[in-house]
């Protein structure tokens, strides 16, 4: 029986991954900043086959909780097979671009508060020398775009973090991955006027998930044709990129 902690439990993308464990009877510890929410989780997983599910409410900017919450997880826990961490928001670029306080809020909460988690997490997978842990960043780090350059500059602190994590905790057997999701329909993209046929489901991330975690994978783009697109993206000349509305 695996035991798998997630952090940011109430999203779309993190509930279709628990889904999955559910249904292989893993026991659960989540953390989410909706009480109410979590415990709907909470029950519907142990519905699905979870063997035990804790839920613990914690707002990832609140930096000084964390460090409560991780105590509470290895007590209950004791070891962490699987750390999958999604929260994220989806900042509006335009209210970014007119008031700081937004745009410094923002990347808080997509960069900083998620470093802030990460340091002392790794430093308990570090310690038991075994685990996997799966963090949610986004192809918007690939490059600075002009429609979301502020959660793109977000995305890449956060991959470029954990790149350098990944490298620190191989030398202890524990595995980092990088999630790279395009557009997927979730109540954060509920209502953008999205390329349809570029678009997935949870389930669809989720399975990706779940098989890169198993595999042991560095970095992982979801759909797969992710990795393509923004493999052009990254090689536009500069000159012609700033030109362009992407």
């Amino acid at each position: 029986m695996k035991k798998i902690v997630i952090i940011g439990a109430t999203s779309a993308i993190a509930i279709a991954c628990a889904r999955e464990w559910a249904a292989k009877g893993a026991r659960l510890f989540l953390v989410a900043r909706n009480g109410e929410r979590l415990e709907q989780v909470a029950a519907d997983l142990t519905a699905r086959g979870a063997q035990l599910v804790s839920c613990y409410r914690l707002d990832i900017d609140d930096l000084d909780a964390h460090a409560a919450m991780l105590t509470q997880c290895v007590a209950e826990l004791v070891s962490l097979d699987i750390v999958l961490v999604a929260p994220g928001t989806l900042p509006d670029q335009k209210a970014c671009e007119t008031d700081a306080a937004v745009a410094v809020r923002e990347f808080n909460t997509n960069a900083v508060s998620l470093i802030a988690l990460l340091t002392p997490l790794a430093n308990v997978l570090e310690g038991q020398r075994h685990g996997a842990l799966a963090v949610i960043s986004s192809v918007a780090g690939d490059r600075g775009r002009p429609s979301n350059y502020l959660y793109g500059s977000a995305k890449a602190a956060l991959s470029a973090f954990l790149e350098g994590l990944r490298a620190r905790l191989f030398k202890a057997g524990v595995s980092v991955l990088t999630i790279k999701p395009g557009f997927v329909a979730t109540p954060m993209t509920a209502g953008l006027p999205l390329p349809g046929p570029l678009v997935a489901t949870p389930d669809k991330v989720a399975k990706d998930i779940v098989r890169g975690i198993d595999a042991k994978k560095n970095v992982i783009y979801t759909p797969w044709f992710w990795w393509g697109i923004m493999a052009i993206i990254r090689n536009v000349p500069q000159f012609l990129f700033k030109r362009v509305s992407l």
